[in-house]
């Protein structure tokens, strides 16, 4: 079996609501405005990369890059640096392709960021192929399932005002999930009065946690961990600058509430740093940027240093929420629940053929073999950038 074919599909979905809510500064003639609050941009769409690694014999597997931003970006590099040393591969040999792939531009220092999230996609697909080509599910070839469902938490309350958050919390709760991260950095009192409404909402056997956004200072944030003591919240996520290891060190050494750290790394080496210094709590990779491969080795890394894995999953659509349950499924060291975007699994719904369901508080494993997922190849190829 070797590797035919290579196509990208850089995809941009105009929808009515955006992510997280905001409505400020969507009035830019631009696709990308700054979200203040977060120091970032975001798009008026919702955007990803897919890819589709097409192989002698007919098997073709589909893997995904988190793009929230330029997803055509991760295209090029797959398409004009990746596929020529590609096409003919055995696609079995995923381990040799993610280190040669890994090493094409390391020299030239590209070793995190549009580079790895390309390398991300391939390696999912790679992972889907095999699946498909021994007929199991990719959770059996990671070594097997510890868990069939997996439990969700809900991420964002995305709508304006404190009562409307709190109504969402409660609607949530009465479809059967049992805990919310809230995405916040509006200013230490406004964030303490949102997390106490909610926590006098749900009562004290509902699970809350916290998005910080890289908002505050190492005084800040220590501050903040305990006055959110009382209010028993379970885990207080990327509070500083995703690159101050030491202030993370500090930070988790100090507070009672557990860190969460990660959305923003790629490879184990990076995680070897935040795990040697003891950064934080609870490790946060994502698929979409680090790939199942990678996924898999940092969560082994993890489980030597005693730290639990909480997969992020943010934007990433239908091809990165099946590649993380599937890994969800399979690590040992898991951390019990898997972040859950109501307002993204809709519209990755509307790409496949059979959808991803999490009703009542959990996922269900997509099943068949490979990822499990069929994509509906005629919409993917309307959306795509490429052919618009």
């Amino acid at each position: 079996m070797q590797i035919e074919k290579i196509e990208v599909f850089p995809i941009k979905i105009k929808k009515d609501h955006v992510y997280l809510g905001s409505s400020s500064g969507l009035d830019t003639d631009y696709d990308y405005y700054l979200r203040p609050e977060y120091r970032c941009p975001y798009s008026k769409n919702m955007e990803t990369l897919l890819v589709k690694v097409t192989c002698s014999g007919g098997i073709s597997g589909w893997g995904e890059a988190l793009a929230p931003v330029l997803p055509d970006v991760a295209g090029r590099i797959i398409s004009e640096l990746f596929t020529p040393v590609l096409l003919g591969r055995d696609p079995l040999d995923r381990g040799v392709i993610w280190n040669m792939l890994y090493g094409l531009m390391r020299d030239r220092g590209y070793y995190s960021g549009f580079m790895v999230d390309a390398i991300s996609a391939v390696d999912c697909a790679l992972w889907d192929i095999a699946g498909k080509h021994f007929g199991v599910p990719v959770y059996k070839l990671l070594g097997g399932a510890y868990r069939t469902e997996i439990p969700a938490y809900i991420s964002g309350l995305p709508v304006a005002g404190l009562d409307e958050k709190v109504a969402l919390a409660l609607s949530w709760k009465e479809k059967g999930f049992k805990a919310i991260k809230l995405q916040i950095g509006y200013g230490m009192d406004e964030d303490i009065r949102i997390m106490r409404a909610l926590r006098e909402a749900l009562g004290a056997d509902f699970k809350l946690m916290i998005d910080a956004h890289w908002n505050y200072t190492v005084a800040q944030a220590v501050k903040l961990a305990h006055r959110l003591e009382e209010l028993d919240v379970e885990f207080l996520e990327c509070p500083l600058n995703p690159e101050d290891l030491a202030g993370y060190s500090e930070l988790a050494a100090t507070v009672s509430i557990p860190v969460t750290l990660g959305e923003a790394d790629r490879t184990h080496w990076r995680y070897k740093d935040i795990l040697d210094r003891n950064s934080c709590d609870i490790v946060q990779p994502d698929v979409g940027r680090c790939g199942i491969s990678e996924l898999m080795r940092i969560s082994e890394l993890a489980e030597l240093y005693g730290k639990p894995v909480a997969p992020h999953l943010s934007v990433g659509q239908a091809g990165c929420i099946a590649a993380t349950l599937h890994c969800d499924a399979a690590i040992y060291n898991f951390y019990g629940m898997q972040e859950y975007q109501p307002s993204i699994l809709p519209v990755a719904n509307e790409f496949l053929i059979d959808p991803i369901k999490c009703e009542n508080g959990a996922f269900s494993i997509p099943e068949g073999a490979g990822l499990g997922i069929e994509f509906d190849e005629d919409k993917v190829r309307y959306y795509s950038s490429e052919n618009k």
